[in-house]
């Protein structure tokens, strides 16, 4: 995508009208040394190299998470560009740094943005995105129902899910483990992780303590949650900030279970080949949503990806190029190729955090936390 924001920097500099133009954090400069005019000049011999579109295409800019981008290129911006003539341009980033930039930039070029749950959320309550028309989303009919809940709330377009599940093992623990409601075993003492209330899942861990009280987690504010937390406490070994962490401590034998999204199996049972995963029947689901600013200068082409991204095509070859569990429910994958991801049934019966209820609570979540996990 190098050389397609090198030629809309310059499509920008001479007043080409698009949809939102591009723009670049390093325009005119260079880490090697280089003068800005010889930046300038180069970035001109690349623009003549490759032409950016017959001249009449619009633009569509992208702020995205910067994984798998050569891939994401390929798979999911290429047939986009050539079915309706026009060129994504993508602005990469942790979704921390990229929400605070929208955010902090009234006149922002941002047409499309991709972001967390909980960030999408905080954009919705602080005004940052367009209402949803889902009249202009043919394919939002075949939704997987959380993500179909969620849209209609007015909550944003999820195009991938993810979800937690518990990760064991069978030796050490030294019986079956079915579901969440297991972790409170005595049998367990001092054998479980869970992960930390900063990360993604950690706001789950307190709707699934609240479930295992038996409370509606919203009646309470989350009471019930951290009482049952409380209860829980004499079977955590420790809390973790990455999934990453867990190779360790199942191989040091430091933890016999743990919660953990299903993104981090693989690599854990590639280190750890006697640990099993399950994903209890009722499990906590983390989307990725797309959503249109309030900025947005084409919100036709905008409504159109949007659409693309969640139609069963697309997430067909998302699932298999990118891990993406997908979002639309006519999508089909064989057990192998589904493994690892949140399919199916398990999709069909993943809860869906409020976020909109969790950033409200988020603060006084975190302080009860340090003092009853973490103490």
């Amino acid at each position: 995508m190098k050389k397609k924001v090198l030629a809309a920097i310059l499509c920008a500099a001479m007043a080409v009208s698009a949809c939102g133009g591009a723009s670049s954090d390093n325009a005119g400069s260079s880490s090697s040394g280089e003068t800005t005019q010889q930046a300038a000049e180069k970035a001109e011999e690349e623009t003549t190299a490759e032409p950016s579109g017959d001249g009449g295409s619009q633009k569509l800019v992208l702020s995205t998470f910067g994984l798998s981008e050569d891939i994401s290129a390929e798979e999911v911006y290429a047939p986009f560009e050539q079915e309706f003539n026009c060129e994504i341009v993508t602005e990469t980033g942790g979704t921390n740094d990229r929400y605070t930039k929208l955010a902090a930039d009234s006149q922002s070029t941002i047409d499309v943005i991709e972001l967390s749950q909980a960030m999408t959320s905080k954009g919705i309550a602080e005004g940052l995105f367009e209402d949803i028309d889902l009249s202009k989303l043919e394919n939002a009919a075949d939704l997987i129902t959380a993500a179909k809940t969620m849209a209609e709330e007015g909550q944003g377009v999820a195009y991938t899910i993810n979800s937690i599940g518990i990760i064991y093992n069978p030796d050490a623990v030294g019986f079956e483990i079915k579901s969440f409601d297991d972790l409170w075993d005595p049998r367990l003492e001092g054998m479980v992780s869970i992960p930390e209330i900063t990360t993604t899942f950690g706001p789950a861990m307190v709707y699934m303590a609240s479930d295992h009280a038996g409370v509606d987690i919203t009646s309470d504010n989350g009471e019930a949650a951290f009482q049952a937390l409380t209860e829980l406490k004499p079977n955590l070994v420790k809390t973790y900030a990455k999934s990453s962490d867990l190779i360790n401590m199942f191989t040091s034998g430091e933890v016999a279970a743990a919660v953990v999204g299903d993104f981090g199996v693989p690599t854990i049972q590639a280190a750890n080949p006697n640990v099993v995963y399950i994903s209890p029947e009722v499990t906590y689901a983390n989307f990725n949503i797309i959503s249109i600013t309030k900025n947005c200068k084409n919100k036709d082409l905008a409504y159109a990806y949007l659409n693309y991204r969640i139609s069963q095509e697309l997430q067909t070859k998302t699932g298999k190029a990118l891990n993406e569990g997908p979002t639309n429910s006519k999508v089909t994958f064989t057990e192998e190729e589904a493994a690892n991801m949140t399919y199916g049934a398990v999709a069909e019966g993943a809860k869906a955090l409020d976020y909109t209820f969790v950033n409200g609570q988020l603060n006084s979540w975190i302080d009860q936390w340090n003092r009853i996990i973490n103490n």
